[in-house]
Formats: structure tokens, sequence, C-alpha cells
């Protein structure tokens, strides 16, 4: 007899939970430390459609933290390589790949495609952030959005709250004070780090793909902003499932 892959997930969330997984449609913008870990995990719980987005190749300085980032994998589309690993995990997935780095108009676009359970926001850079947030309200789209994961090392300070309730965050201070004027103050979940970043790891950058800086990162913390993320949108279905 032929074992089912998601039986230890059925133990604990019964069929109806598997069959509402199994039902949802998620989108993923973003697959670095943090999209890629979330990706997975999504996956491997069983979610039956989902939407990953990332224009970029893997780089050499991707490998201490980001999913595809191997040796081998150097210069190779990152959501080719995360979209052939989750096909191997669930071989049943609906899955729609999109290489590219999202403009606004193009996030819109994305968004009014399908119509999605959840939208997790695992880019890096403040605009992109910013207007993809902004589109998921504007299609009244739950969404969760991850904010600086770098120049941090302390898994006990990382936690999942609303925007406006975060604090010593550089990132979410610089989304908060954006999203004012947009008229929107509350109502973004967000996983992020109460712990003050490390400044001796900042480095500033050219500027290119939004990115003016960024920290040192070490290998576990992303993974564990992806890793509270899926939790996040996870729970959430299993939740709307047994009020349902």
């Amino acid at each position: 007899m032929k074992k089912n892959w998601l039986e230890r997930t059925e133990l604990l969330v019964k069929v109806h939970g598997l069959d509402t997984l199994k039902e949802a449609n998620v989108l993923v913008v973003g697959l670095g430390g943090v999209g890629s870990f979330a990706a997975e995990f999504l996956a491997r719980a069983g979610i039956g459609k989902m939407t990953i987005v990332d224009g970029d190749t893997v780089d050499i300085t991707n490998i201490n933290r980001q999913l595809p980032a191997l040796h081998s994998t150097i210069g190779q589309p990152k959501v080719e390589l995360v979209a052939e690993r989750l096909k191997d995990i669930n071989p049943e997935l609906q899955l729609t790949q999109i290489n590219e780095f999202l403009t606004p108009e193009r996030m819109e676009q994305v968004i009014d495609a399908q119509r999605f359970n959840y939208i997790l926001d695992c880019i890096d850079s403040v605009s992109p952030k910013l207007s993809l947030i902004i589109a998921a309200k504007r299609h009244k789209i739950k969404i969760v959005s991850c904010m600086g994961a770098g120049g941090k090392t302390d898994p006990a300070k990382v936690s999942v709250k609303d925007l406006s309730k975060t604090n010593n965050c550089f990132l979410a201070k610089q989304v908060r004070k954006r999203l004012k004027k947009e008229k929107i103050n509350k109502g973004v979940r967000c996983v992020f780090s109460s712990e003050i970043q490390n400044q001796d790891s900042l480095k500033m950058t050219d500027g290119t793909n939004f990115k003016r800086s960024f920290y040192g990162t070490i290998s576990f913390i992303p993974a564990l902003f992806g890793l509270y993320a899926a939790a996040e949108v996870i729970n959430y279905l299993l939740k709307q499932d047994r009020v349902a």
C-alpha cells in the first residue's frame, strides 16, 4: 500500500484541514532567504495552488541563507530552481512561475489574474514592498509582510504582529511612515524582529534593485522569518476552515 506523503499532516489537521489547504491559492513575492523557505513550508503543508515571483538569479553571496542557492546553481533563475523543488515536493501542486521584478502595474495585473486567499510579501526593498501591500489592501486580500531580517541573530526576538506594533526595525519604520501617507495605519500583519540591528554589519550599495544598503545576515534568521510567514498563512486558513 502506497503511503500518503501528507499522512503526518493529516493526523494533525484532519482530512478537512488538508482539503482546505489543498484548495487554497497563495502568492509568494520574493524568493530570497525569507521567501524561498516560506514557499517550501507552504508546499510541504499541502497548499494546492501557488504563484511564485522573483526576477533574480542566484549569486554566490546568496549561499549563506537562500534555499535554492548552491555553488552548482549560481547564475540560474531563483524562480525556476524553487519551482523545480516545489514540484518535487508535491507533483500535484498547481504552480505559476513569474520570473520578474514586479512593477506596481504588474503587481496589480498578477493579483487581478487569480483569486488569491493570501499574499506573502518577502520583498527586501521598500518601494516594491509598499506597492504590494497597497495593492493587497486595495484588493482586500490578506497579506503578511516580512520586515528586516538583516543585522539580527536572536531567534527569540522574531514574532508576528500588526505593522503598527513593530519596533526596532528600520525597514518597518520606513514602511509605516510611507503607508501612513496612503492612510494605511494598521491591518497589515508583519514578521519582524525586535532585536536592535547590528550597525557594524551595514554596507552601502549602488542602489541596484531599489536597495541603497543592506545588513549582514546569518543563515537561520531569514529562514525563521519565512517559517513565521508560512505559519501565519497556514494557521489562518485552518482557522477559517474551523469557523466555517
